[in-house]
């Protein structure tokens, strides 16, 4: 796997950088090489990323997910095997610090793999497109609080109390 790490910092706290990242669908608004997202289910997004006529669909697992913490993340195609990891640190009370961290198998590559150096600068190009967009915004457009841990999705919040009363004969 050839790694990738980039970081930056943006100026909105940490809890709005998580949350805006989590809208995984609105990335192509601000995300050069991002066509669609489409998220089918709350650890599963369908990605299709390009440049022109390239253009590449593939299947996302999201293996871990802690809010204002990090997502972690695996590709389900083997044409472009990666995995990656995105963290959210607070840098100030209204700074965060963005770790994207990419594994990239060099079968799963592509163009990338025979351009040395074009990887990172995709990397940094598109968090600095996130950059721009949530601190011109300066607020998240929606966010989802779950966690997933090893792929599963745990509830939002606590589960409800149940009743302790015995249930009533029907009929």
């Amino acid at each position: 796997m050839n790694t990738v790490e980039e970081t930056i910092d943006v100026a909105v706290p940490v809890h709005t950088a998580y949350n805006q990242w989590t809208q995984f669908e609105s990335f192509p608004r601000f995300m050069a090489l991002v066509k669609d997202v489409e998220q089918l289910r709350p650890n599963l997004l369908r990605w299709v990323v390009g440049r022109g006529p390239l253009r590449h669909e593939f299947d996302v697992e999201i293996v871990e997910q802690v809010p204002d913490s990090h997502v972690a993340w695996r590709s389900l195609d083997r044409r472009f095997m990666h995995q990656g990891k995105v963290l959210f640190r607070a840098a100030a009370p209204e700074r965060t610090t963005v770790v994207a961290r990419l594994d990239v198998s060099p079968a799963g590559m592509g163009l990338l793999a025979h351009l040395p150096g074009l990887a990172p600068r995709v990397v940094h190009a598109e968090l600095v497109h996130f950059k721009e967009f949530i601190e011109s915004v300066g607020q998240e457009g929606g966010s989802w609080r779950g966690t997933i841990r090893n792929g599963h999705v745990y509830p939002v919040g606590p589960e409800p109390a149940r009743s302790r009363v015995p249930r009533w004969p029907v009929g």
